[in-house]
């Protein structure tokens, strides 16, 4: 599915309040990979200074969704995509503004292959958290369903 940046990601903010609410801009977004940036904000900062671990925590999952609409959009009619599970490790200080990338980690075409099957399928996605200066801080996989709608 080829859907433009801003589609998705004036959805995302339409639909999601803590998109709006950590001013979350999106940078990236494709069937391939998705790139959100979480601004340096005082107000979400940690006691050390750097964004907090559930700011990062929920810019990882964002970028997580969005390239999970880029990827099924075109499947939305027949089941309703669902983040099953996470997992985040975070690996060095986050100081300034951060970065997520995601990347599905199974091909697309697998994913509609089972749900065309009856199945409802799982899939992750891996998303890298770094800092301005390129250093990873931390990564997370999300694993996402797609639904069948009944």
């Amino acid at each position: 599915m080829s859907q433009t940046t801003p589609s998705i990601g004036d959805a995302l903010a339409a639909t999601v309040p803590m998109v709006r609410t950590l001013n979350l801009v999106f940078d990236e977004i494709t069937a391939e990979r998705a790139v959100l940036r979480l601004p340096d904000q005082p107000d979400y900062h940690n006691h050390v200074g750097g964004p907090h671990a559930g700011a990062m925590f929920t810019l990882a999952e964002s970028a997580s969704g969005a390239i999970v609409l880029a990827a099924f959009g075109d499947q939305l009619s027949r089941a309703v995509p669902l983040a099953v599970k996470a997992e985040i490790g975070y690996k060095k200080l986050a100081m300034g503004p951060v970065t997520a990338t995601a990347e599905l980690g199974r091909p697309a075409a697998e994913v509609v292959a089972e749900l065309d099957a009856g199945q409802r399928p799982e899939f992750p996605v891996r998303v890298s958290i770094t800092r301005e200066d390129g250093a990873e801080t931390g990564e997370m996989t999300i694993w996402w369903t797609l639904r069948p709608n009944k």
